[in-house]
């Protein structure tokens, strides 16, 4: 069985999508089944496949969702001594050694992961290179366009 790590905002989240799926999207498409099955032949009924199918997609988001509920290892960062490394959950800001430009990421698990809202997937290459080492450390991380290196410049457990 596979552990999923996960911040308390992403298990928050992935509470919130299970709550709104099955509490509005599951007796909508019912219904939506239901009005489009009184429109007659369900061979060439578009709209009855159509919700069926949505249906069955939804059905199975709500088992992942429960899955990975059930799996989750929920770490609140908070709640954990300040020392200086990177750990799962925390915020890094980190530093191009050779452009000096900086960037800060939140380590999340896969599910929570957004580049745009700089949550960075735990099994990344440059979490992976970032986990474990602290403030000062110059990490190397290999990317596709070739070896970048970084400077930890702070972490923060927010």
């Amino acid at each position: 069985m596979t552990k999923y790590p996960m911040t308390v905002q992403g298990a928050r989240a992935l509470e919130e999508e299970l709550a709104h799926l099955t509490k509005v999207m599951r007796p909508k498409l019912s219904q939506d089944i239901g009005t489009a099955r009184e429109l007659g032949d369900l061979k060439e009924n578009a709209e009855y496949h159509a919700a069926r199918e949505q249906q069955g997609m939804v059905e199975a988001r709500i088992r992942d969702i429960e899955g990975r509920l059930q799996n989750a290892v929920v770490i609140d960062v908070t709640s954990i001594a300040h020392t200086g490394k990177v750990i799962f959950g925390t915020t890094v800001e980190i530093a191009n050694v050779e452009t000096d430009e900086s960037v800060t990421y939140q380590i999340v698990g896969e599910d929570e992961a957004d580049i745009r809202l700089g949550k960075l997937s735990v099994g990344s290459p440059i979490a992976r290179a970032l986990v474990g080492k602290e403030e000062g450390d110059v990490v190397v991380v290999k990317t596709p366009s070739g070896i970048l290196e970084y400077e930890i410049v702070e972490v923060r457990h927010i």
